[in-house]
């Protein structure tokens, strides 16, 4: 980058960023309500199987194939050392809906963790 920004690679940054969190939020949603993994092995693919026909966690899986396509048209744009570090963006947003949504708790280490991703982040795009 020579000085500007470069508000089209952001955005597609951007979009990896909302595809990859919804991916995993809908999975996590609609895993936890088929229940846990059975324990034999045959019962396992079966009930891996069965949550392939479900149509949320189709979503889930369209979501993560968008979020490589924003991806790619992402790294036409930037070194790959100046974006992947916005990748740590989807732990964050994650672990902050994941609080809110499934009512995961937000201990004092993972919000200092946090902070320090964030931190670091600032760092790297400078």
């Amino acid at each position: 980058m020579t000085g500007s920004i470069d508000l089209a690679g952001h955005l597609y940054i951007t979009l990896t960023l909302i595809f990859t969190v919804y991916g995993q939020l809908v999975l996590k949603w609609q895993i936890s309500q088929a229940g846990p993994l059975p324990g034999p092995a045959a019962e396992k693919v079966a009930f891996l199987l069965q949550q392939l026909l479900n149509p949320w966690i189709l979503t889930g899986f369209v979501s993560a194939f968008l979020a490589s396509l924003a991806w790619m048209a992402a790294m036409t744009r930037f070194e790959l050392s100046y974006a992947y570090p916005f990748m740590s963006l989807a732990f964050v947003l994650v672990m902050g809906f994941s609080a809110v949504f499934f009512r995961e708790p937000l201990l004092g280490t993972r919000v200092a963790g946090t902070a320090l991703v964030i931190l670091g982040l600032v760092l790297l795009t400078r």
